[in-house]
C-alpha cells in the first residue's frame, strides 16, 4: 500500500487523528484540530442520540421551515440584550410581545404604540414563570404596605396543583414562597375551584391555573376558578389574582377553542406565560410573559442600564442571549398568521384525536386525554394487564419511538401513564406507523407472559 501523507487529499477521512489519537473528554486537548475533523468527531457522537422527530415525550418544537432555520443561523451572533446596538432585533422582540399580548386580549393595546404591551420575551416559560411569580410577590407586598400592614413577618404562599411543572417548585424555593399544592385524585388530574377556595388566605400572592397540563394536556377550569375567587372577594374582601400558565396551550386554545374564555377577558387574570418553543412552533428557547397592564408589573422590578449605549429598561433573570430565537418566532408569526396557526393546530388536533381513538380501540388501553384540549394523548393500561406502561415505553424505544411513561402527581401516584405529544412534523403517516408499532409491541408483551422490561419512569419536559 502506498505511503500517503496524512495531509494529502487522498487520505481517508477516518485514518487521521480521529482513529489514531485519543481525544480527551474532560480536559482541553493539547493539540488543535482541523474544522472538518472537529465537526466529524462531534457529529458522529451525536448520532448516538435519539431522533428528536421521534421524541414524543417533548413539547418542544423539532421542525421548522428551512427558511426559518436560515434566518436563525444568520442571527446567532446578535445579543438580545444589546438593544441600542441591534435596534431592529429589539423592535422585532417588542412586536412579538405585542402580538402575544393581543392574542391574549391584554388591555390598553394601541397599534401606534408598541410599548403599550406590557411583557418580555424570555428563555422559555421557565424564566417567564419566575418573572410572573416575582411580580405577584411584589404586588402582594405593595398591597399590604398600602394598607399599613407589615409584610416582613409573613410568609407569602402560592396556590397551585400538584400537577404543575417543576419550575413552579423552583420559583417557590428560590424566592421564599410557600407552595400550596392541591392534590389530584384517580380520574381527576386538574384542580377545582373548591380546592382553591379552601387553600387561599390573606398571604396568598396568587393562584396558578394551567392551560394544558404537562401530565395529560388537560385544561384547568380558569373561568370557574376566577368566578369562585370573584365571589370570595365580594364576600370577604380577599382579592386574589390569577396567573395562567399557558406554556403548552397558549398557542393552541385561541385557535382550536376560540370561544373558551381563559385569558385577560377574565378580569382576575393578571399575567400569562407561554412557550414559543412549544406550540409557538419555534426551536428551543423562546418564551413570553405578558401582563394585563402596567399596573401589574411593579416598577421596582424593572432595571435600567446605560452602559450598552442607551438607557435600556430590562426585566430578566438572565442577561446575554442570542437574538435568533426571537427572530425565529417573528418568522412564524408573519409566515403563519392567525389563519396559518389555526390550520396547523386543527391538523395536529385531528391527528392526536385519531391516535386516541385507535388506542381506545385496543383492549389494553384506557385513554385519559384524547387530544381534543391540546394535541396531547395520555393513556394507561387497564387493570389486570400483566405488563406495565414502563414495559411498553421500553419496547417502543427499540422501534425508535420515545414515548414517556411516568406516574401521576400527588395524590394519584398509583396511576402510571404513557403520553404522546403531537407536534408539527408528526404527520398522520407517522401516527399510523406509531399505531402499527404499538400493536407489534403489545403482541410481543402478550407472548412473554411477564413484565419487567423496565420499571424506570421517563418523564420529559
Amino acid at each position: 500500500m502506498p505511503n500517503v501523507s496524512r495531509h494529502s487529499s487522498l487520505t481517508p477521512a477516518y485514518c487521521g487523528r480521529l482513529s489514531t489519537s485519543p481525544i480527551p473528554a474532560l480536559r482541553l486537548p493539547d493539540e488543535s484540530m482541523e474544522p472538518d475533523q472537529t465537526y466529524r468527531f462531534i457529529h458522529d457522537e451525536l448520532m448516538l442520540d435519539g431522533s428528536s422527530r421521534l421524541n414524543l415525550a417533548t413539547f418542544v418544537t423539532t421542525w421548522m421551515d428551512p427558511e426559518a432555520g436560515q434566518l436563525m443561523s444568520e442571527t446567532f451572533d446578535k445579543n438580545m440584550i444589546d438593544k441600542d446596538e441591534y435596534p431592529v432585533t429589539a423592535a422585532i422582540e417588542q412586536r412579538c410581545v405585542c402580538m402575544v399580548a393581543d392574542l391574549f386580549h391584554a388591555e390598553d393595546l394601541r397599534d401606534d404604540d408598541p410599548s403599550s404591551a406590557i411583557g418580555v420575551s424570555t428563555v422559555g416559560s421557565s424564566e417567564a414563570v419566575m418573572l410572573a411569580g416575582l411580580a405577584l410577590k411584589w404586588r402582594w407586598r405593595q398591597k399590604l404596605e398600602a394598607a399599613g400592614q407589615d409584610w416582613k413577618g409573613r410568609t407569602p404562599n402560592l396556590v397551585m396543583g400538584s400537577n404543575v411543572q417543576v419550575v413552579w417548585e423552583k420559583f417557590s424555593r428560590y424566592f421564599d414562597v410557600e407552595a400550596r399544592y392541591l392534590p389530584m385524585e384517580h380520574g381527576r388530574y386538574v384542580i377545582t375551584p373548591e380546592q382553591v377556595l379552601d387553600a387561599v388566605d390573606e398571604n396568598t400572592i396568587g393562584v396558578v391555573a394551567i392551560l394544558g397540563t404537562t401530565f395529560t394536556g388537560e385544561l384547568e377550569p380558569v373561568g370557574d376558578i376566577c368566578a369562585a375567587l370573584d365571589s370570595l372577594a365580594a364576600e370577604k374582601g380577599l382579592d386574589i389574582p390569577v396567573h395562567v400558565d399557558a406554556a403548552s396551550g397558549g398557542f393552541v386554545v385561541p385557535f382550536v377553542h376560540p370561544d373558551l374564555v381563559w385569558d385577560f377577558r377574565l378580569p382576575r387574570v393578571v399575567s400569562i406565560n407561554v412557550s414559543g418553543h412549544k406550540y409557538g412552533l419555534t426551536y428551543p428557547g423562546i418564551g413570553f410573559v405578558v401582563w394585563r397592564n402596567s399596573e401589574h408589573l411593579p416598577e421596582e422590578l424593572v432595571f435600567r442600564v446605560n452602559y450598552l449605549g442607551g438607557d435600556m429598561p430590562t426585566f430578566t433573570l438572565n442577561f446575554s442571549r442570542p437574538g435568533n430565537q426571537v427572530v425565529g418566532q417573528y418568522y412564524n408569526f408573519l409566515r403563519l398568521g392567525r389563519d396559518g396557526y389555526a390550520t396547523v393546530m386543527h391538523c395536529l388536533s385531528d391527528t392526536a384525536q385519531w391516535l386516541a381513538r385507535e388506542l381506545a380501540g385496543m383492549s389494553v388501553f384506557e385513554v385519559i386525554s384524547d387530544g381534543s384540549a391540546i394535541p396531547v394523548v395520555a393513556f394507561t393500561l387497564v387493570e389486570g394487564t400483566k405488563y406495565t406502561v414502563f414495559d411498553v415505553s421500553a419496547l417502543l424505544r427499540s422501534y425508535g419511538w420515545q414515548v414517556p411513561a411516568y406516574t401521576m402527581p400527588d395524590d394519584a401516584t398509583d396511576v402510571a401513564v404513557l403520553r404522546i405529544v403531537v407536534r408539527e412534523g408528526f404527520s398522520a403517516n407517522l401516527a399510523r406507523a406509531l399505531r402499527d408499532d404499538i400493536v407489534e409491541v403489545l403482541g410481543k408483551l402478550d407472548k412473554t407472559g411477564v413484565g419487567g422490561f423496565s420499571d424506570e419512569a421517563h418523564f420529559a419536559h
